[in-house]
């Protein structure tokens, strides 16, 4: 089949893009049920899947990622999985490890923006629509088949109708922090940058308020300035769609691959253990060692030294020892003296 595409990311993007119609094909009840007022955002939608196939493509076909990739997928079924998969993926245990506001930040701006995807796409595709059948009676239709009737004016339909108002008001908050966080935190303010740090939260923040916008418009101002306001939250969706493969908000949908890292480093760390050839300490697994240096080799990075061991066969501590020894020609890595201040919160 592969000699059907002109290459592997042509071949993903068929692949998805025929998922994506069959799906809505299905959903829509064979697209009799498909709401125009979303076109833009389907379209919008769809160059995002382009550009994160190719970004994606490119991130994965490296060696590094490639070998995680492989031998992170044949360890996906690791009894450890489930509970990696919640702290990484749901409850971000290793942010909370850097502190409680970070790790609140990250929880409304990164559920935020994951559960208005949730929302958003199954009405873009017309995988999930409502039709009224009894007077004051809602019916949830999803894929096709209806799932559930709720009361017009019921709990559960107030929060179908504002689950976007909540993700964005969960946004707006995440996002304000961030932003605090990045014009006090003097580290943050001399590493960030406006197009890579900046832009991403400030799109965010004009998504939410011209959402929320919008329903103002509804529910206060009898509609007043609707289509402008439309307009101005699809364009700025789009855009941000586009643009979202290629900046920091990418780490949004690559995160699920830091489960296959977690379960690769755990596996083997669980085997043989690689001793530094200077010190002999363990500090890596043999599988990880030898990964390294085979990539190293793809890549025609040699580090190969003239004592006969390779530099990525050094614990951390040795190898910083050893490369001052290049620069000064001070044999420091043969120096048993333990680094100080390497734990340090400063």
């Amino acid at each position: 089949m592969n000699y059907l595409f002109a290459s592997k990311v042509a071949k993903r993007a068929f692949i998805i893009i025929a998922c994506l119609f069959v799906l809505s094909y299905v959903g829509t009840r064979f697209f009799t049920h498909i709401d125009l007022a979303l076109y833009g955002y389907m379209v919008g939608t769809l160059v995002f899947i382009g550009g994160f196939l190719y970004r994606f493509s490119a991130w994965a076909d490296r060696p590094p990622t490639n070998v995680i990739l492989k031998k992170g997928l044949r360890l996906l079924f690791r009894k450890s999985t489930a509970n990696t998969t919640v702290d990484h993926l749901a409850i971000y245990r290793f942010i909370w490890n850097r502190g409680w506001y970070r790790w609140t930040q990250h929880i409304l701006l990164g559920w935020g923006c994951i559960l208005a995807a949730f929302v958003t796409f199954p009405l873009v595709f017309g995988w999930m629509y409502f039709t009224m059948t009894d007077n004051g009676y809602y019916q949830v239709v999803f894929m096709g088949v209806d799932v559930l009737t709720v009361q017009a004016d019921g709990w559960v339909a107030f929060l179908f109708y504002n689950a976007l108002n909540i993700t964005a008001f969960m946004v707006i908050g995440g996002a304000v922090m961030a932003l605090y966080r990045r014009h006090k935190n003097m580290q943050a303010r001399a590493e960030q940058s406006f197009v890579y740090d900046f832009l991403p939260l400030y799109l965010l923040l004009f998504i939410s308020l011209t959402g929320l916008m919008l329903t103002a418009s509804n529910m206060f101002l009898g509609g007043f300035g609707h289509p402008v306001i439309s307009v101005t939250h699809q364009f700025a969706v789009i855009v941000t769609l586009i643009y979202l493969p290629f900046g920091k908000l990418a780490h949004i949908p690559f995160r699920p691959m830091s489960v296959f890292a977690r379960n690769y480093r755990e596996h083997y760390g669980e085997q043989e253990m690689k001793k530094c050839k200077v010190c002999s300490n363990e500090f890596v697994s043999a599988e990880q060692s030898a990964d390294v240096i085979n990539v190293l080799g793809k890549n025609e990075m040699a580090f190969q030294m003239e004592e006969g061991f390779h530099l990525a066969e050094l614990c951390l501590p040795c190898r910083r020892k050893y490369r001052m020894f290049r620069f000064t020609g001070v044999p420091t890595h043969e120096i048993n003296a333990r680094e100080a201040n390497q734990h340090a919160k400063g």
